[in-house]
């Protein structure tokens, strides 16, 4: 299993390039707590941390696919480190004004999340240039989208590392300051500079003017609400069954699953398209969510959380696949940040959708969500069948050999994005 990703990571560049944009993404992924953290200390309410953490969810989702459309059309290095600047430095900017002068707070978190740079999406798209072999380029997706589960487990880890050792404002200024550092280790390097994006079709909705790509959207737009929803439900369960140290355990179980499960995913090969195999991925998704409405004890309920997270990767990987399948010529880099940005805009509705419901039937019912939304999903994706997968394919692989296509085999994971 490890051989594949050994292989890869000997790879001129490969590993610069994964590193480098996954400390680059640390801002991204350390924001929301960073920010709660530091407005608290600061002296503010929840309610203040909750809206800033939100309004900088929100302008991040609107900021991915506007910046990958520009990526796609100027190139990674004019857009991703310029945007990775100025996103530190409206951080930098809220870091020292605080939280007390309102007005002056929202639009320094809004600006730090609009410029948060589609690094994500730009490393996909590099993987074809750097990587000689389309066998490589799938499982590089599959190894990519298993360092994200290691850096969203991480991040929070060296947040709260940061404010030990110094400051809650110390912890937004590191974050920040090596997210910059990150970016840049990516823009400097050769095949970065060197990447181009296909011709592109003019068209005002970009990427988006894909049927499929639509249809993918709306189904995973669900499946980050069942992952919202979770969050807020595993913190109802904790403050029935032992505080923080109970909800830690499980979201580092649901990243350890998923983790597992995208391993065992992206280390052997698949026959068929990817299309139709989303669809059993995402049912099994839902129905793994399910057990989490029994809420046994905490040892149970850690290990029911990582059976929750197991089929996440695998169907990120191929919700990858997917996007590289559909995206229109010239559009990559917008198209995965349009995924990432789906992806939270439903966690975030998630977390909306469970409070109230929480607060109304208790913690089982929170739990309830994200089987719902998850089924949710595979409807979305059934109804659309017949515009995610055209008549007559066979599982060839965008862009793959004539002795690939002969063989209709798929190895591992395919392109995606911002996660």
């Amino acid at each position: 299993m490890a051989a594949g990703y050994a292989e890869i990571l000997r790879t001129r560049y490969a590993t610069r390039l994964l590193a480098g944009t996954l400390v680059g993404r640390l801002p991204n992924a350390t924001a929301p707590i960073a920010i709660v953290l530091f407005v608290r200390a600061e002296g503010g309410s929840y309610s203040l941390a909750g809206a800033l953490a939100a309004v900088y969810g929100v302008a991040n989702a609107v900021g991915q696919p506007l910046l990958g459309r520009l990526v796609d059309l100027y190139g990674q290095p004019r857009v991703q480190l310029p945007a990775a600047l100025l996103s530190a430095l409206g951080m930098t900017f809220f870091a020292f004004t605080g939280p007390d002068r309102i007005a002056l707070a929202h639009a320094a978190v809004a600006a730090a999340g609009l410029f948060t740079p589609p690094l994500e999406g730009g490393l996909r798209a590099l993987w074809p240039s750097v990587l000689g072999k389309e066998g490589q380029v799938h499982t590089a997706y599959a190894m990519d989208a298993i360092a994200q589960e290691v850096m969203f487990t991480v991040g929070p880890l060296l947040v709260t590392g940061c404010v030990a050792l110094w400051s809650e404002q110390a912890a937004l200024l590191v974050m920040n300051a090596v997210g910059v550092l990150g970016a840049l280790s990516v823009v400097v390097s050769r095949p970065s500079r060197a990447w181009r994006s296909e011709p592109r079709e003019v068209h005002w909705l970009g990427a988006l003017r894909s049927p499929g790509l639509r249809a993918l959207l709306g189904a995973f737009l669900f499946v980050g609400t069942a992952l919202g929803a979770i969050t807020v439900a595993g913190v109802s369960y904790a403050d029935e069954h032992g505080g923080d140290a109970v909800y830690g355990w499980m979201m580092a179980a649901l990243g350890l699953g998923a983790l597992i499960g995208g391993s065992v995913y992206g280390a052997r090969q698949w026959h068929g398209v990817p299309e139709r195999r989303l669809g059993v991925l995402v049912g099994l998704l839902a129905v793994c969510y399910v057990p989490l409405t029994l809420t046994p004890g905490a040892v149970a309920m850690t290990a029911l959380a990582a059976l929750a997270g197991v089929f996440l990767a695998p169907a990120l990987a191929c919700a990858f696949i997917i996007v590289d399948r559909h995206a229109p010529r010239g559009t990559v880099t917008e198209a995965f940040s349009w995924l990432v940005t789906t992806f939270t805009v439903g966690a975030s509705l998630g977390t909306a959708a469970a409070g109230p419901v929480v607060q109304w039937g208790g913690t089982v019912w929170g739990f309830a969500v994200p089987p719902l939304a998850g089924g949710a999903a595979l409807l979305v994706l059934l109804a659309t069948a017949r515009v995610l997968v055209k008549p007559g394919e066979t599982g060839v692989v965008a862009g793959s050999s004539e002795n690939d296509r002969n063989g209709a085999v798929e190895p591992g994971f395919s392109a995606g994005h911002q996660a």
